[in-house]
């Protein structure tokens, strides 16, 4: 690693964590371990704060407490590879980027054990991290199925704590392409507005006072079709999820092909307009800036 990060790495089946203030189980998360997993894992005693077990996922460790997690033996995972066409954009010993099509689901779950991103890669790459657990091997961040474009993948697991850390840190600079509704009254703007769980609809998210923070930058790149929709840069200064989607129908802007979040009536889109661009970081085992695109499915020609 090119600097000793506030999260210290250790391969093998423990991992060492320093609090900063945030609950225990955030605090698992933002070291590349799903939310699910974080839960199990304090809920099995397997988490130890100082020197003694805590089993209270609310628990929030003091800065510079020491926070150890002792990994189950990972076993063998029951996903199968399996020969989906994927397109990597780069790949070295330590870490991958592929270009996610839409409509791939990107790790097994409820309704689809396999045909995912994750069987792809078990098929394509020759080592994934464990971190994520038997379901997610590899994935740092995730996009919606619908969403196509970049997407990074660690191959050890300290690539993929380190990049997780990247992400909680702000670290790591992304950039999509949408095509959203009307014409844009400025260049440019800023959306500041928290993202949380939405109250009537549990599968949605919405705008909501006690939500997570969440900024959301947009460039307008063309005006379309005479004004009827343009097609944006959008850079998430946050990770929320549906993001990009609910910020742009908050301001009256919604992603073309959007059917949750979609207003009645937009002009007909064969799929989400969304796309995953561009990803820039610092390489974490050697140092270096990068910076991956993905080149947009819906560029406009016109």
């Amino acid at each position: 690693m090119q600097e000793k990060s506030r999260t210290e790495q250790k391969l093998g089946d423990v991992l060492h964590l320093t609090g900063d203030g945030r609950r225990l189980d955030v605090l698992l998360t933002q070291a590349g371990l799903s939310r699910s997993r974080a839960a199990k894992l304090i809920e099995d005693g397997r988490v130890f704060v100082g020197n003694m077990q805590s089993k209270k996922p609310s628990l929030r460790p003091e800065t510079g407490v020491s926070v150890r997690v002792e990994l189950p033996q990972l076993q063998e995972t029951t996903n199968l590879p399996q020969d989906i066409p994927i397109e990597i954009l780069y790949e070295d010993e330590y870490l991958a980027a592929v270009n996610k099509p839409a409509g791939l689901v990107v790790h097994p779950a409820a309704g689809n054990e396999d045909g995912t991103l994750v069987n792809a890669l078990l098929y394509h790459l020759n080592s994934l991290s464990g971190i994520g657990g038997e379901r997610r091997p590899g994935i740092v961040h995730r996009l919606d199925k619908d969403t196509s474009g970049l997407l990074l993948v660690a191959k050890d697991d300290a690539t993929h704590l380190a990049l997780s850390e990247m992400l909680a840190e702000r670290r790591i600079e992304k950039h999509y392409r949408a095509i959203v509704l009307g014409r844009m009254k400025d260049e440019t703007g800023y959306i500041d507005a928290p993202i949380g769980r939405s109250q009537q609809d549990r599968k949605k998210m919405a705008i909501r006072a006690d939500g997570r923070p969440s900024q959301t930058e947009w460039r307008v790149l063309k005006a379309l079709d005479h004004g009827v929709t343009s097609y944006l840069d959008v850079h998430i200064i946050t990770g929320r999820t549906h993001q990009i989607r609910v910020h742009m129908a908050s301001i009256g802007h919604p992603v073309l092909g959007d059917p949750i979040y979609g207003f009645q009536h937009m002009p007909p889109a064969k799929r989400l307009m969304l796309h995953s661009y561009s990803i820039r970081f610092i390489h974490p085992a050697t140092g270096r800036e990068m910076t991956l695109t993905a080149p947009c499915p819906f560029e406009p020609t016109e």
